[in-house]
C-alpha cells in the first residue's frame, strides 16, 4: 500500500498518522532519507491489528509494527509517554494509550532535530521544540529533561554532531555530563552500537571530542581518554599528544576509506601509548605489546564483534613493524599472515599509510604480491619431501619468488 492509503486507513480508525524521526529531519536538511518511521495517535493496538493483519509486531516494552508502505517495510509505533522508574535503559514505565497527543510523544525524544512530525494527510508540521531552527543554525539541542533518563542519548548527541557537523549547545553538554554515572553501567552492546555508528560519519573525531567536551570520555572510553597528555617526539608528531595523533589518523583514514572497521583500527592503532610510564615519555617503546593488552580489555567491556577485534589486533601489532621491514622472509611472512587472516589488505594499508605518511613497495603492491606468492604451492616441492619439510620448501620458494619480483 502507498503512504496515503496507510494514513487514510488510520483515519478511518479515528486516528492520525505522522511521519517522524530522521525522515522529517532529513527533509528539512534537504537530503534523501534512507528510512521512514511513523507514529500513530488515537488508535488502539487491537483496532490497528485488525486493520493491518499482515503487520509484524516486535518490541517487548511497547508494541512496534513493521508495515509494508510504498514497497518498503517501515516501523510504525503508537504515540507514548515514558516515566523513569529505575536505573538503566529498561527502567521506564510506558503508556501508549490512544489519548496521547503527538506533541507528548515528541517531548520524550532525544534532540530537537529528531522531535518533529508531519501529518501524512494534511502535511501539517509539528515542531514544538524548534527543530527546524536548530537545523538552520546547525545545533544539537536536547528536547527536555527526559534526555538524561536514557544515558546513551549522550553518545547519540555526540554522534549526531559528527554525522551532521552540528555544534552541541552548552546546556546539552551539561545534560550529557549528567549521564556519566549511568553510562558506566550501560551494557557494552549499547555503547558499541553508537561507537559503530560514529565510525560511519565523515569526521568521526568529532564524536570523541564532544564526549571530552562534555566530560564523559573517560567514563565511556577510558582507553582513548588515557591517550590525552601522552607526549610524543615533536619531530615525528607535530600534531601533539597521542590523543591528537589518534584523532588525526582516524579522520585521515575516514577520508579515504568508508569501512568502519578500518576507521576503528585507525583509532586504536596507538592505544598502547595510553599505558606508557610517565618516565618513558615522550617515547613509547613497545607500545604495541601494551596496546594488545589494553585493547583486549576494551573488547571484553564492549562485547566487540570478532571481525572488529581481529582486524584491530593485527593493526596494533604490526603498524610499527610492517612499513619498516626489509628482509624478504619477514615481508613474505607478514603478507601471508594478512592473507590467512582474511582481512582486507587495502584497509590495512590505508591505516599504515595514514600513520606513516607513505607506504613501502611491499605494502603499496601487497595485493599483487600476495597473488603471485599464492601461485607457488605444493606442486613446486620435490616429491621426496614430507610433512613439515613440504611447508618449509613452499615458504622457501615463495621467498625466492618475492626476491625475483620487480616492483
Amino acid at each position: 500500500m502507498i503512504e496515503k492509503e496507510f494514513a487514510e486507513k488510520i483515519k478511518s480508525l479515528g486516528g492520525k498518522a505522522y511521519l517522524v524521526g530522521g525522515a522529517v529531519r532529513d527533509r528539512f536538511r534537504g537530503v534523501t532519507a534512507h528510512d521512514r518511521d511513523y507514529c500513530v495517535t488515537g488508535v488502539t493496538e487491537k483496532n490497528f491489528v485488525k486493520a493491518f493483519p499482515k503487520a509484524e509486531k516486535f518490541g517487548k516494552s511497547f508494541p512496534v509494527f513493521s508495515v509494508d508502505i510504498d514497497e518498503k517495510f517501515c516501523e510504525v509505533a503508537f504515540a507514548r509517554r515514558e516515566k523513569k522508574i529505575s536505573a538503566g535503559y529498561r527502567g521506564f514505565k510506558i503508556n501508549f494509550s490512544p489519548d496521547i497527543a503527538i506533541e507528548e510523544d515528541l517531548y520524550r525524544r532525544d534532540t530537537t532535530i529528531n522531535a518533529m512530525a508531519v501529518e501524512i494527510l494534511t502535511g501539517e508540521i509539528k515542531d514544538p521544540f524548534g527543530g527546524q531552527k536548530d537545523i538552520a543554525e546547525k545545533k544539537i539541542r536536547a528536547v527536555s529533561e527526559h534526555f538524561t533518563e536514557d544515558p546513551v542519548r549522550a553518545l547519540r548527541a555526540a554522534r549526531q554532531s559528527a554525522q551532521f557537523d552540528f555544534e552541541i549547545t552548552p546546556d546539552t553538554l551539561q545534560k550529557m555530563k549528567m549521564c556519566e554515572e549511568e553510562l558506566k553501567r550501560e551494557p557494552g552492546e549499547r555503547i558499541f552500537a553508537e561507537l559503530s555508528a560514529a565510525m560511519k560519519t565523515d569526521k568521526p573525531s568529532i564524536f570523541f571530542k564532544n564526549l571530552q567536551r562534555a566530560g564523559i570520555l573517560r567514563a565511556i572510553f577510558p582507553e582513548i581518554f588515557d591517550l590525552i597528555g601522552k607526549t610524543q617526539p615533536a619531530a615525528f608528531h607535530p600534531e601533539g599528544d597521542a590523543y591528537e595523533h589518534s584523532m588525526k589518523i582516524l579522520d585521515d583514514v575516514a577520508a579515504v576509506n568508508k569501512n568502519p572497521i578500518a576507521r576503528f583500527a585507525a583509532l586504536v592503532h596507538d592505544i598502547g601509548k595510553g599505558g606508557t610510564p610517565p618516565e618513558m615519555l615522550p617515547h613509547h617503546y613497545r607500545h604495541e605489546l601494551r596496546g594488545l593488552k589494553i585493547f583486549e580489555k576494551m573488547c571484553v567491556r564492549l562485547n566487540m564483534p570478532g571481525n572488529w577485534r581481529k582486524f584491530s589486533r593485527i593493526v596494533i601489532a604490526e603498524h610499527m613493524r610492517a612499513p619498516l621491514m626489509t628482509k624478504p622472509g619477514k615481508i613474505v611472512n607478514l603478507l601471508l599472515h594478512l592473507n590467512k587472516s582474511k582481512i582486507n589488505v587495502k584497509d590495512f594499508c590505508d591505516v599504515i599509510r595514514a600513520d606513516h605518511g607513505t607506504l613501502p613497495p611491499h605494502l603499496e603492491k601487497a595485493e599483487e604480491i600476495i597473488f603471485e606468492l599464492l601461485k607457488v604451492d605444493g606442486r613446486s616441492v620435490p616429491k621426496e619431501l614430507y610433512g613439515e619439510d613440504v611447508g618449509k620448501k613452499i615458504l622457501e620458494n615463495r621467498i625466492r619468488r618475492f626476491t625475483e619480483m620487480k616492483f
